[in-house]
């Protein structure tokens, strides 16, 4: 291992790497993406790191059927390249107007031999929330591991000029969507079958600009606990996993204000954004068998970011 492969980026999740000097040349730039926000036009300027080149599965997931909502981009990309990788078949939901990014992960879910699922959509409604579940069934053959990750953010910095439509959308997306796909897909998981939400350092310690957006990942962690001891007696476990500031679409889609893009995550012990590939061993972990005693656990990815 070189200095400069250091500085690069991740060599695999197994080699011994310098955790401040990784992803060096991953520095944003003030940028601003409309809607959304693509990895395809992230790559355009300061690309994501998904695990592509990276990651090295080992058969710790191998026969599960995943569910993973956003999966097109950022964090539900690297876990559903992770899971695919680890031996499961993976269903992604994603926006239609990311279908570019949807077809390049599902290309590399096949290229690890697995079945993908593409299940294009917006989780804002109901009825397509129960619809995926079912097509993730139909198209897996049945359901064990369920990744409630998309998520929706803007920053806004007063209260007063959050409107009630983007309250609303901010909830229904993160918060709405996490108790409807995880209602729905509850009724076809079996014992030993897997729930993971994804929600954020934000909901322990909300920035000042991301109050409504803190405020339903405050809601999915607790959403998580509480499940967790609904449905263990089941055989059914439940955890989340907080990400800190992870380089993905939604930051520089509006997610931060441009001009704290090159120095967000300085904030961090590692002084660094967190990249999407670092997040996908702790979804593996919580989805196999290694955490069969883990139950209604929040793991923290976020560089070192005090929580209560």
């Amino acid at each position: 291992m070189t200095e400069q492969q250091n500085d690069q980026g991740a060599i695999d999740q197994y080699s011994m790497q310098d955790p401040t000097k990784m992803y060096a040349d991953k520095k944003p730039d003030e940028q601003y993406l409309q809607g959304a926000g693509t990895d395809e036009e992230m790559a355009q300027n300061v690309p994501a790191d998904h695990g592509e080149d990276t990651y090295r599965g080992s058969g710790r997931l191998a026969g599960r059927k995943a569910l993973v909502t956003g999966g097109d981009s950022g964090i539900g990309a690297a876990v559903a390249i992770a899971y695919a990788r680890e031996g499961a078949d993976v269903a992604i939901v994603y926006l239609p107007e990311e279908q570019e990014d949807a077809d390049r992960i599902v290309g590399l879910i096949e290229d690890a031999g697995r079945t993908a699922v593409a299940i294009p959509g917006d989780i804002k409604d109901l009825a397509f929330c129960e619809e995926l579940v079912q097509k993730a069934v139909d198209g897996l053959g049945g359901l064990d591991i369920v990744v409630n990750n998309a998520g929706k953010q803007q920053n806004v910095d007063d209260i007063t000029k959050i409107s009630d439509e983007e309250f609303d959308e901010t909830f229904k997306t993160n918060a709405y969507a996490t108790f409807r796909i995880t209602k729905a897909a509850v009724p076809h998981l079996k014992p030993g079958s897997t729930i993971i939400n994804t929600t954020s350092i934000q909901a322990y310690a909300p920035s000042p600009h991301l109050v409504h957006y803190a405020a339903t990942k405050a809601t999915v962690n607790n959403m998580a606990k509480g499940l967790a001891a609904q449905l263990a007696p089941k055989g059914i476990r439940v955890n989340a996993v907080a990400p800190g500031p992870i380089w993905t679409p939604l930051q520089p889609a509006g997610g931060q204000p441009p001009e704290a893009l090159p120095s967000a995550g300085e904030q961090t012990y590692l002084g660094r954004w967190g990249q999407p590939a670092e997040l996908a061993p702790a979804f593996v972990f919580l989805a196999s068998g290694e955490s069969s005693y883990v139950v209604g656990e929040t793991l923290h990815v976020d560089g070192g970011m005090p929580t209560p």
